[in-house]
């Protein structure tokens, strides 16, 4: 049943932590299937690819047929409905835009002893963006990882996207075709994300993989990381939102529930400052969830992972935030950005009574594909840095040398690495 919860209550840091440690997803052992499907990948290729593709998604494919020819990316676009391609055009103008903004600029300069410091940003030569496929499926995520990576540099960009039975969205070719994605192959699972990893006849190794998918997927990620980079391990979507007294309880039962729309263990969170608040938000929640066409789903996940909680001040708000380190975090309340440093725990911060959660998921600008499960803790949401290295940048002359050679000889020796202290001092026996 839905959690609610008072901090003014004596049991409230016990029923707190219940929350906190509610567990959102059902663990799969799935780690030694997955390893067997990445050997046999590694061992078989294209082959092994045809071969899960035909026991999962119930579909034939040949090496040729394995990647999404261009003509069929064409046909895809004009397929899609004008208003969705004018609407994926619009979110990758803005999104673009944004990110735009993030790419790190080199920084070279010399001190005052003459040593030249400094760093340089490149590019990864290759990515890879899995795709969660059939027609349920998100074009607005292809735009959300394919355009930081196309700002960063990135050369290549592969994405996979499996299609049972052969269904495919048009609309997630059309985003590929928007925002520039280099190859596309009708495959997914372990399988996909071991060929990104590892190449295969027909597919091409990449360097970092990004992206959402299943527990099959995510064990996948986990078990070629060190081949190649990762985002991260995507888990269910959140949202908390904090409302005052200026909130209105309809806009803030909305958003609850288009989180818990999502279902898959999706959870949406409310501190309401009233206990008055709290009750017309509940209400709200339940007269709005008969209206969706999803609503058994919204129903389970809300009565399953939702919750409301009153507290007594707003600070006490914001610290019951930071503890729970939200996905996404809506600040339902009067001078939003005033209370902004408040907030050190949080994904997106979405600022105000008229900035609902949705317009980031799409057209706001910034990137969707945020850390969920509290690893906001630790944790930042995708960008055009994930794309790029950072490489240090160092010179010396004679003279700084000679500035830095004395206490460079003595810390190698006194860590016993003796060579270490002689290339410096050799250099200075001219």
């Amino acid at each position: 049943m839905t959690v609610f919860l008072s901090t003014a209550d004596a049991g409230f840091e016990r029923a707190f932590a219940d929350l906190l440690g509610s567990k959102r997803e059902s663990s799969v052992e799935v780690g030694e299937t997955v390893a067997a499907i990445i050997a046999d990948v590694r061992d078989r290729g294209d082959a092994a690819l045809i071969h899960y593709t035909e026991k999962f998604d119930r579909l034939s494919l040949t090496p040729e047929t394995l990647r999404i020819s261009s003509e069929e990316i064409d046909a895809a676009y004009e397929a899609t409905a004008p208003e969705v391609r004018e609407a994926l055009e619009f979110a990758h103008r803005r999104i673009t835009a944004h990110h735009e903004k993030q790419k790190p600029q080199d920084h070279i300069y010399t001190d005052d002893i003459g040593v030249t410091l400094g760093t340089r940003w490149t590019p990864i030569e290759a990515a890879g963006l899995y795709v969660p496929g059939g027609l349920a499926s998100y074009p607005s995520s292809v735009l959300m990882n394919a355009v930081p990576a196309k700002v960063a540099g990135v050369e290549r960009i592969a994405m996979v996207v499996p299609t049972p039975d052969g269904a495919l969205n048009p609309a997630v070719l059309a985003a590929a075709r928007i925002a520039g994605v280099d190859e596309v192959y009708r495959i997914g699972g372990a399988h996909a994300v071991a060929a990104l990893a590892y190449g295969t006849q027909n597919v091409a190794p990449v360097v970092k993989i990004v992206g959402p998918g299943n527990a099959y997927v995510a064990a996948a990620k986990r078990q070629v990381f060190g081949a190649v980079g990762i985002d991260t391990i995507a888990g269910p979507s959140d949202v908390l939102v904090i409302a005052d007294g200026t909130a209105n309880p309809a806009w803030v039962a909305a958003d609850l529930l288009a989180q818990v729309e999502h279902g898959a263990g999706a959870q949406a969170i409310a501190i309401a400052t009233d206990p008055k608040l709290s009750e017309a938000i509940a209400a709200e929640v339940e007269r709005q969830l008969i209206l969706l066409p999803r609503a058994d789903i919204t129903r389970e996940g809300w009565e399953n992972l939702g919750a409301v909680i009153t507290v007594r001040t707003l600070d006490e708000a914001f610290n019951l935030t930071n503890r729970i380190a939200p996905e996404h975090l809506e600040l339902a309340v009067d001078e939003p950005r005033r209370h902004l440093d408040k907030v050190h725990n949080a994904g997106a911060v979405f600022l105000g009574h008229f900035t609902p959660e949705a317009i980031g998921d799409y057209v706001g600008g910034s990137n969707h594909v945020l850390p969920t499960d509290g690893t906001a803790r630790f944790a930042s949401g995708l960008g055009v840095f994930d794309f790029m290295k950072r490489t240090s940048v160092l010179g010396c002359d004679p003279s700084s040398l000679a500035e830095l050679a004395g206490a460079t000889v003595t810390l190698a020796e006194t860590e016993g690495l003796s060579a270490h202290g002689r290339s410096v001092s050799i250099r200075l026996n001219r």
